[in-house]
C-alpha cells in the first residue's frame, strides 16, 4: 500500500492570499501546501480521503486517474469543494462511490444539487453512488476493510479512517478513549498539527505530539498545517525522530 499526500495545508493553503509573513514567501517547495487530502493505493485499490478545492491540481500532480471511492471526513469546503472535478474520472470509469455520514451526504446534495438530481440531471455532470457510513461499522472497498473513527472538530463530529496499518485524521480537536483504542496498533498515524499556539478547533503542535505519544505508532506524520507553524525545515528539526512534517506529494509505502 502506498499513501500519497495530495495536500498538507489548512483551509487557506500556503501561501495564503495576500500574506506577508515569511513562510508564505518561502522558496522551499515543502512550504507550499494545498488543502489536505491523501490518496491510498495499490495494484487493486485506489481511494482518496477528502476532495477539496485543489482536487484537480492534485490529481494532475499525483497521476491518479482511477478512484474506487472518495471518503469524506466532514463537510467543510476545504474538504469537499472539489467534487465537481471528478468529472474526467467519471467519464472514463463511470459512477464514483462516495462514503460519508448522512449529515455530510445531505450537505453535498444541497451544495452540488446538479450532481445528485437524477430527474433533472445537468448534462456533463458526474454521477456518484452514495454510501452512508458511521463510526460503529467497518466497511470494505475492494479487498480493504475501512474503520471509521469518531473525532470532534470544535463541536462538529467528524470521521477519521483506519485502513490496515494506517490511521488518518485531520481537523481533530478531541477524541474519546473508546475511539483511541481503534487507532492503537497502527504503524503509521497521520494527524493534524495546525500551529504552535492554542486553537479552538484543531490540535496545535504540542497537542498532536501528546496524541502521538498516547497512540504509540511506529511513525507519525503531521498534516493540515498553517503558515503559523513555521518553515518546514525548522519545524522538522524540532520533532521526535519518528515524527515527520508531511509535505505535498510525499509518498510513503507500507
Amino acid at each position: 500500500m502506498t499513501l500519497c499526500f495530495l495536500g498538507t495545508g489548512t483551509s487557506q493553503g500556503i501561501p495564503v492570499i495576500g500574506c506577508q509573513e515569511p513562510v508564505c514567501h518561502s522558496l522551499d517547495s515543502k512550504d507550499k501546501r494545498l488543502r489536505s487530502s491523501v490518496w491510498m493505493y495499490d495494484t487493486n485499490f485506489s481511494v482518496v480521503i477528502d476532495c477539496g478545492p485543489d482536487f484537480r491540481q492534485q490529481m494532475l500532480q499525483s497521476g491518479c486517474t482511477k478512484i474506487d471511492g472518495i471518503l469524506f471526513t466532514h463537510e467543510h469546503a476545504d474538504h469537499t469543494a472539489g467534487l465537481d472535478d471528478i468529472r474526467p474520472i467519471f467519464f472514463t470509469q463511470g459512477e464514483i462511490n462516495i462514503y460519508a455520514e448522512n449529515r455530510v451526504l445531505a450537505n453535498l446534495e444541497k451544495r452540488f444539487d446538479y450532481i445528485f438530481d437524477d430527474e433533472n440531471k445537468y448534462p456533463g455532470a458526474p454521477s456518484v453512488l452514495k454510501n452512508s457510513i458511521d463510526e460503529n461499522t467497518i466497511f470494505s472497498i475492494k479487498d480493504k476493510n475501512i474503520q471509521p473513527i469518531r473525532a470532534i472538530h470544535a463541536n462538529l463530529p467528524i470521521l477519521g479512517y483506519r485502513i490496515g496499518d494506517i490511521s488518518y485524521f485531520t481537523d481533530v480537536k478531541t477524541i474519546s478513549k473508546v475511539e483511541i483504542e481503534k487507532i492503537k496498533g497502527s504503524k503509521i498515524l497521520i494527524i493534524n498539527a495546525l500551529q504552535n499556539h492554542e486553537h479552538h478547533s484543531h490540535f496545535n503542535l504540542q497537542e498532536a505530539l501528546e496524541f502521538i505519544h498516547l497512540v504509540q505508532p511506529q511513525y507519525a506524520y503531521l498534516t493540515h498545517i498553517s503558515h503559523h507553524l513555521g518553515f518546514h525545515e525548522t519545524v522538522q528539526k524540532q520533532l521526535p525522530e519518528n515524527v515527520f512534517l508531511a509535505y505535498d506529494n510525499l509518498q510513503i509505502t507500507i
